[in-house]
């Protein structure tokens, strides 16, 4: 089996074959996806194509670069969403900094990611985190906020190897994608490397990010068994043991 974490089949890059080509990705070998909402209206539509495909689930949330619809009573809309069975987790959610630099708009970002980082507490689901040039202060705000209540994952990975090992220890797991195929990802490489695979997602943040050798092409999720060649060549098992091995992982997180 193979378990694709996170993906954006929502994304106007789909429009022309949305429904075709996850089909055809299903045929090849993907058993499972998760469509990740990033903004409201992406979580809308993340939260109807998982009610349309099988083996599509949702996660319902918004991405800190898109909060300028957010407000209480369209929370209260995303909530009732997770009603939903197909509804697995709240996300994307989280910090990032790459864009902002207005010390107001952070702030806003915080309490944001408080928020649903609260909402997924009081509906005991998963949080799938992003956290971009916001190091210190995502891991800050996850401890104030006993994050470690709360079960999920880095999402798109790109600190540290002893900061990746922190998160571990808080429970979370790590998503690893395309990037780790990329010649100038050591610091991920290392990260995959010092890490347990118990501790390892596989993703690959679709229609974005693709693997090599499709570098700069429309990702899609069956390039996956790309970064799992890589992460076996890097902890020296089989290919095999890297499906078996994230596929448990994701089962046990999102509860599928």
């Amino acid at each position: 089996m193979i378990f694709e974490t996170h993906a954006h089949y929502d994304d106007e890059k789909y429009d022309g074959d949305r429904f075709e080509l996850l089909n055809e990705i299903h045929e090849n070998g993907v058993d499972t996806i998760i469509d990740v909402g990033a903004s409201v209206a992406s979580s809308y539509d993340a939260y109807d194509i998982a009610n349309k495909v099988d083996y599509v689930y949702a996660a319902v949330g918004v991405h800190p670069s898109e909060l300028n619809d957010l407000n209480n009573e369209v929370l209260e809309g995303l909530k009732k969403l997770t009603e939903n069975e197909k509804v697995v987790a709240i996300g994307e959610i989280g910090l990032d900094y790459y864009w902002e630099k207005d010390e107001d708009a952070r702030d806003n970002q915080k309490y944001w990611f408080k928020r649903q980082l609260d909402l997924a507490r009081e509906l005991s689901l998963p949080v799938i985190i992003h956290s971009r040039d916001a190091a210190e202060d995502t891991m800050k705000l996850m401890k104030e906020n006993k994050a470690e209540e709360i079960p999920g994952v880095i999402h798109c990975y790109s600190y540290s190897p002893e900061m990746a090992k922190e998160f571990v220890k808080m429970g979370y797991y790590i998503g690893v994608g395309g990037v780790v195929t990329f010649k100038n990802s050591k610091k991920l490489k290392d990260t995959v490397k010092e890490i347990p695979l118990e501790s390892i997602l596989l993703e690959t943040d679709a229609p974005y990010l693709s693997p090599e050798p499709h570098r700069g092409e429309r990702n899609r999720s069956d390039y996956i068994k790309f970064v799992a060649e890589t992460i076996a060549e890097i902890k020296e098992v089989d290919v095999q043991k890297v499906y078996d091995v994230t596929t448990e992982n994701a089962k046990k997180l999102f509860g599928i």
